[in-house]
């Protein structure tokens, strides 16, 4: 699966919220400021050609829906940037995040608690 772009990814968002769409719905759904409906639709056919969206075509109207999983998609690029920036090692992963101050004690304690639970 190949890595998106920053814009692609945030096109990508608005259509797994939105499941089913046209190109006006998603500027409708972005945040201003919104770019132009001429750069959403070249994001969107880039999504198309890599394998991200279905597309159908309602007589003059083409509409959009998610052909890859946002969880799946999810999945792929954590694994990628593990891979790319923690040596492969979810522990070091998490060793950022706490150096970080980006995860609390309690937060750990909930990860042990579903590690745990997944060892049963």
């Amino acid at each position: 699966m190949e890595k998106l772009t920053h814009q692609e990814e945030s096109v990508m968002l608005c259509i797994w919220q939105l499941k089913e769409c046209v190109i006006k719905d998603i500027l409708n759904s972005m945040e201003d400021p919104k770019p132009p409906y001429t750069t959403i639709a070249s994001i969107v056919r880039n999504l198309v050609q890599k394998g991200f969206l279905n597309s159908k075509k309602y007589g003059n109207v083409w509409v959009y829906s998610p052909k890859i999983k946002e969880d799946e998609y999810r999945k792929v690029f954590i694994s990628n940037v593990v891979k790319s920036h923690f040596d492969n090692s979810y522990k070091e992963l998490v060793s950022f995040f706490v150096k970080e101050e980006k995860i609390s004690r309690a937060e750990l304690q909930e990860i042990m608690k579903m590690i745990e639970k997944g060892r049963s």
